[in-house]
C-alpha cells in the first residue's frame, strides 16, 4: 500500500506514494512544515503565526491559521497515516517520523555513525540524496529553520569522511575543490580536502590550499585558521599525514601525563545501565560530530533538581571516551551543593593543572597566569572536559579550553543563558522520564512489580524519586509495593516519603536548595505561585497576584525557568513538575501567613472572573446581569480581541479553572465560585464536555445555595438544564428549570425571567408537551427585554414548533433567529442556526437547501473548531445526503460523526453507529 511522506529538504511537498498531493499556497504548505519539523510534538498557536508572519501578523492570523488546519486535514482524512490534533496550546502531527525527510536524514546519519566506511558512505549518500533543493521551498519568507542547512553540512561532511576512510581521494578532489573555492571559510571541506590531494599524491597542492584559506581567514576574520588545520598543515609538511581512520579521525599527538604515558581520565564511576535517555545522548553525540570537525562545542545540559543530569552526562561520557584520546577532565562545581559553597574558578584550575601534569610547586599564584597555563596545555588537543553542577556562567568561562578539537559539557540546575550568549553553546534541557524508563530504573534497583507503574507515576517520572523510591523497596523485606504506594499516594505525605533513612538525598532538600539560591524578588514570586491554584501560571495571573507589571512578572517567571524550577512549555505558559507542585503548595503553607494566603487566592479569583467575562463576551451572547468589566485594568488582562483568542484562552486555562473554583470553594466563597462557574459556562455550552460541565454546574449550584443567593442559585441551575437538554439526559432539566422559575417568581430581573421561560419551553418541548412548550417560548419572544434573547427564543421556538409538526411555522421562525445571529457575529448560534435549519429543510423535503445549510455551518464549526457541533452536523449531512441518494456521501459524514462523538459525545455515539450499520 501506498504510505504518504512528506518532503521538506526541498520545496515543501506531500507524496502519496510517488505521486504528489497538491496542498495549498505559501501558508499551507509553511503550516504544514512546522507540524513536520516536530512530529509527535505540539507546536503552540502563537509559535506558528510567529513564524508564518514574524513581528507583522494580520489581525486575522489565528482564523488563517484555523482554517489551513481545517484545509490540511480534510486533505490527509484521504490518505494513510498522518493526522494533526488539535492539543492546546496548539496543534499536533500524529505522524511515524520516518515519513518525514528530515527525520529520516537524522536517522541515517545516526545509523551511519556507527557502521563500518563502507556502510556508512552507502547510508550517508541515501541521507544527501534526500535534499531535492534548498530546504522548506515555497514558504512564507519569515520561516526559517537554519538547524536543516547544518544538518546537510553534517551528513555531507560525514560521507566525505567515510569516502576518504575508503580512499577515494581523486573522486573527492573533483568534488570539494570547487566546495572550497566558492567558500574558503569552511574550514572542514578545505581540511578535508587538504587530506584527499595530500594522500592522492599532490603534496604541494595541499600546502597551496593552505596557504589560500589562511589567507582569507586573515582578510576575513582576522584571524589564523582553527586547530584542526594547523595541526594537518604541520602534518602535511613534515610528510607524515596519516590516512583518515575511525579511530584517528582528526588527532593530534596525545596529551599524555609525564608519571605514566596513558591518557587523563578523570571521570566518576558511571551507572551500571542508563534509563531511557536516547534522544539526549544521540543529540551529545551529533555534538561530538561537530568537535571531531574542528568547530567550537560547548553544551550546557540543564534540568530541574533531581532529573538526572550528571548521570546523563558522566554515563555518556565513558561511553564516547575513547573519541577523545587526550583524555577526560572532570570536576563538580558544587554550584547547588547543600553543605559546600560554589568552587571558585582558581581552585577548579588548579585541580586541573594537577591532573594534566603541573607539579604543585609550579602551579601559578594568580588566577589569570593559572588560565593561560590550562588553555595552552590543551590548545589543540582532543579532550573532553565535564563541568558538573555548574552554578553561574562566571564560574564555568574561565575552565573552558580555547581549542575547538576540545568539547566541553557543562551541567547545571540553571539554563546558563550567558554562555549561548557569549561562547555559543548548544542548550538542552533534560526533562522527566518516559514512563516504561521510569519502571525500568525502579525495576533495576527493586526487581519487578505490579505496582511500579503506579509508583512511577507517583514519583512524576524524576529520576532520583525514582531512585529513593526503588531504595527504600529494596531496603527490606518488610515493606511491600502497595505500602509505598499508599505512602505516595497522599500528596501531604509524598515528599516525606522521598526520602531515605541516614541518607542526605531527598526530593525536599534538592527543591529547597534550589530555592533557597534566588533572587529575593524572584523567591517571593515562587512562593506566590504556591498559593495560585492550578497546574499552570502566566504572567498576567502573576501580575494581578503580585501586583507588579505584566512585563515585571514575565521576567520572574522567566528568571525561575532558567533555574529550572518551572518550565515555558508554550510562549507565557509556565508549568511546575508534579512534584516541584507539591513542594511549592508546601513552601506556601510554611512561609506565608494564612493572611497572605487568602489575599492571593482572593486575587487570583477575581482575575479569573474578570478575564472569563471578557473572554465569554468574544465567543456569543450573555444572557446574565454579571458584569466583571472593570475589576482589573486592561493593561493587566491577557488581550482577547476576537472569538478565537478567546476560545483559545479558555482551552487552555480550564484546568486552572477547576482548581480555582475547588479551592475558593473550599475556603468558604461561595458567591465567588457560582459568579466564575456562571461566567465559565459560555465557553462549555460552545464547547461541551459533559463530566467537565456537569461538575462545574453542581459545584455552582451548591456554592448559590450555601451562599444563600436567589438568582445565583437560577442560573446554574438553568445551566444544569442546558446540560440536560444538550446530552438529552433523562428529565431532560425539567426540574432544574422549574425550580429555577419558583426560585425567579418573585424577582424584577426580566432577563432572569425570560431565560426561565426559554428552558422550560425547551425542556418541555424535548418532553413532548409541545402545546405547553410553544406557549412558554412565545412569551419568551415577546418579552424578550432585548435583542439577544429574542434570538434565543425564536431559535428555540422553531425546534418547539418542528417537534409539533408545524414546518413552515418553524422555518420562518429559525430564519428570523440567524438573522439575529448574523447581525451580532455570534457564529456559534450561526452555526446552530444553520444546522437546525438544515434539519428542517430537510423533514420539508428541500434536500438542495438544506445541504446548503450544512454545508455553510460545517465549514464555519472547522474554522472555529466547534468540534461537538461538527458530529452533530456531519450526521445532519449523512442524513441530507442519503434522502437525495449519494448512499457513499453519507457513509463517508457518519463515519466521521463517529469518529467526533467518541470523542465528544460517547454516550450518543450508539445512535449514530446504528444509522452507519444501515448504510453498510
Amino acid at each position: 500500500m501506498a504510505q504518504t511522506r512528506l518532503q521538506l529538504l526541498g520545496p515543501v511537498q506531500l507524496f502519496h506514494g510517488d505521486d504528489p498531493v497538491p496542498i495549498g499556497g505559501p501558508g499551507v504548505r509553511g503550516l504544514l512544515a512546522l507540524l513536520a519539523l516536530k512530529p509527535g510534538k505540539v507546536v503552540g498557536l502563537d509559535e506558528i503565526i510567529d513564524a508564518l508572519w514574524g513581528h507583522d501578523p494580520p489581525a486575522t492570523a489565528r482564523t488563517i491559521v484555523h482554517g489551513n488546519v481545517s484545509h490540511l486535514r480534510r486533505i490527509l482524512r484521504d490518505l494513510d497515516g498522518p493526522r494533526i490534533l488539535t492539543t492546546p496550546p496548539g496543534y499536533r502531527l500524529d505522524v511515524e517520523p520516518d515519513r518525514i525527510d528530515v527525520h529520516r536524514a537524522r536517522t541515517l546519519l545516526d545509523r551511519a555513525s556507527v557502521a563500518t566506511p563502507e556502510a556508512a558512505a552507502a547510508l550517508l549518500a541515501e541521507a544527501l540524496a534526500l535534499w531535492q533543493g534548498p530546504a522548506l521551498g515555497g514558504v512564507p519568507e519569515s520561516l526559517r529553520a537554519p538547524e536543516l542547512e547544518d544538518l546537510r553540512k553534517a551528513v555531507h561532511g560525514a560521507r566525505v569522511d567515510a569516502d576518504l576512510e575508503l580512499g577515494r581521494h581523486a573522486e573527492l578532489i573533483v568534488e570539494l575543490s570547487p566546495i572550497v573555492r566558492a567558500d574558503p571559510l569552511a574550514e572542514r571541506a578545505a581540511g578535508q580536502l587538504m587530506r584527499a590531494l595530500y594522500h592522492a599524491g599532490r603534496r604541494g597542492d595541499a600546502l597551496e590550499l593552505y596557504r589560500t584559506v589562511s589567507r582569507a581567514t586573515l582578510r576575513t576574520l582576522g584571524v589564523e585558521p582553527g586547530a584542526e588545520l594547523r595541526w594537518l598543515h604541520e602534518r602535511v609538511l613534515n610528510d607524515d599525514l596519516p590516512p583518515l581512520s575511525r579511530e584517528g579521525a582528526h588527532q593530534g599527538p596525545p596529551l599524555s601525563r609525564e608519571s605514566g604515558g596513558s591518557a587523563i581520565s578523570q571521570l566518576p564511576a558511571a551507572v551500571p545501565n542508563l534509563a531511557g535517555r536516547a534522544e539526549e545522548l544521540a543529540w551529545l553525540d551529533g555534538l561530538v560530530t561537530r568537535a571531531e570537525a574542528g568547530q567550537t562545542t560547548i553544551a550546557v545540559v540543564s534540568g530541574t533538581a533531581g532529573v538526572g543530569k550528571s548521570t546523563l552526562v558522566v554515563w555518556w561520557a565513558h561511553r564516547v571516551a575513547s573519541r577523545f584520546p587526550d583524555g577526560v577532565l572532570f570536576a563538580s562545581l558544587r554550584g547547588f551543593d547543600p553543605h559546600h559553597p560554589p568552587l571558585e574558578p582558581a581552585e577548579l584550575l588548579t585541580q586541573f593543572l594537577l591532573g594534566l601534569g603541573v607539579e604543585t610547586a609550579k602551579v601559578p599564584e594568580l588566577l589569570h597566569e593559572r588560565v593561560a597555563l590550562y588553555r595552552s596545555l590543551i590548545a589543540g588537543r582532543r579532550m573532553l572536559v565535564l563541568l558538573d553542577d555548574a552554578r553561574t556562567a562566571e564560574q564555568v568561562r574561565p575552565l573552558l579550553p580555547p581549542s575547538a578539537r576540545t568539547m566541553t559539557v557543562v551541567t547545571s540546575r540553571s539554563r546558563l543563558d550567558g554562555l549561548a550568549v557569549s561562547n555559543a553553546a548548544k542548550q538542552r534541557v533534560l526533562g522527566t522520564l518516559a514512563p516504561d524508563d521510569a519502571v525500568a530504573l525502579i525495576e533495576e534497583l527493586a526487581g519487578p512489580a505490579s505496582l511500579n507503574h503506579a509508583l512511577a507515576r507517583l514519583c512524576g517520572y524524576l529520576p532520583l524519586a525514582l531512585r529513593i523510591a526503588g531504595a527504600r523497596l529494596s531496603a527490606g523485606a518488610q515493606r511491600t509495593a502497595e505500602e509505598l504506594v499508599d505512602e505516595l499516594g497522599n500528596e501531604r505525605t509524598r515528599l516525606a516519603g522521598l526520602q531515605v533513612d541516614g541518607a542526605d538525598d531527598s526530593v525536599r532538600a534538592a527543591f529547597d536548595v534550589s530555592f533557597r539560591g534566588l533572587p529575593g524578588e524572584v523567591a517571593e514570586t515562587f512562593l506566590q505561585l504556591g498559593a495560585v491554584p492550578g497546574v499552570m501560571a502566566g504572567p498576567h495571573v502573576v501580575a494581578a497576584v503580585a501586583q507588579i507589571p505584566v512585563a515585571e512578572a514575565r521576567r520572574r517567571l522567566r528568571a525561575l525557568a532558567a533555574h529550572n524550577l518551572i518550565a515555558e512549555t508554550e510562549r507565557d505558559v509556565f508549568v511546575p513538575h508534579d512534584l516541584v507542585s507539591l513542594y511549592l503548595r508546601e513552601l506556601a503553607e510554611q512561609e506565608l501567613s494564612d493572611k497572605d494566603r487568602d489575599e492571593v487566592l482572593g486575587s487570583t479569583v477575581r482575575y479569573y472572573q474578570a478575564v472569563a467575562d471578557r473572554a465569554r463576551r468574544r465567543l456569543g451572547r450573555v444572557a446574565d446581569p454579571l458584569d466583571f468589566s472593570h475589576v482589573l485594568a486592561d493593561d493587566v488582562m491577557p488581550p482577547l480581541s476576537g472569538f478565537a483568542e478567546a476560545h483559545d484562552w479558555f482551552a487552555a486555562e480550564w484546568p486552572n479553572l477547576l482548581a480555582v473554583l475547588d479551592a475558593a470553594y473550599a475556603a468558604g466563597r461561595y458567591g465567588d465560585v457560582w459568579r466564575l462557574a456562571r461566567l465559565a459556562h459560555t465557553y462549555r455550552v460552545a464547547c461541551p464536555l459533559l463530566d467537565e460541565w456537569t461538575r462545574m454546574a453542581d459545584l455552582g449550584v451548591a456554592a448559590a445555595e450555601a451562599a444563600g443567593d436567589v438568582a445565583g442559585q437560577c442560573w446554574l441551575r438553568l445551566a444544569r438544564c442546558e446540560i440536560a437538554l444538550t446530552f438529552e439526559l433523562p428529565g431532560f432539566g425539567l426540574a432544574d428549570a422549574e425550580r429555577a422559575a419558583e426560585l425567579a417568581a418573585a424577582s424584577a430581573d426580566e432577563r432572569l425571567r425570560t431565560s426561565v421561560d426559554l428552558h422550560l419551553g425547551r425542556a418541555l418541548s424535548r418532553l413532548g408537551e409541545h402545546e405547553a412548550a410553544i406557549e412558554r417560548l412565545a412569551e419568551a419572544i415577546a418579552n424578550a427585554p432585548d435583542v439577544t434573547l429574542r434570538g434565543q427564543a425564536l431559535s428555540s421556538c422553531a425546534q418547539a414548533e418542528k417537534r409539533a409538526g408545524r414546518l413552515p411555522a418553524a422555518i420562518a421562525h429559525q430564519r428570523a433567529g440567524l438573522r439575529i445571529d448574523r447581525e451580532f457575529g455570534d457564529d456559534d448560534q450561526v452555526v446552530a442556526s444553520l444546522g437546525k435549519l438544515a434539519e428542517l429543510s430537510l423533514r420539508a423535503g428541500d434536500h438542495e437547501a438544506a445541504e446548503r445549510y450544512v454545508w455553510e455551518a460545517i465549514d464555519l464549526a472547522i474554522s472555529r473548531e466547534f468540534v461537538a457541533r461538527e458530529g452533530t452536523l456531519r450526521l445532519t449531512l449523512g442524513r441530507v445526503l442519503r434522502a437525495r441518494g449519494d448512499i457513499d456521501g453519507a457513509r463517508e459524514q457518519l463515519a466521521l460523526s463517529v469518529r467526533i462523538y467518541e470523542r465528544v459525545h460517547p454516550k450518543l455515539v450508539g445512535e449514530v453507529r446504528s444509522e452507519l450499520a444501515d448504510l453498510q
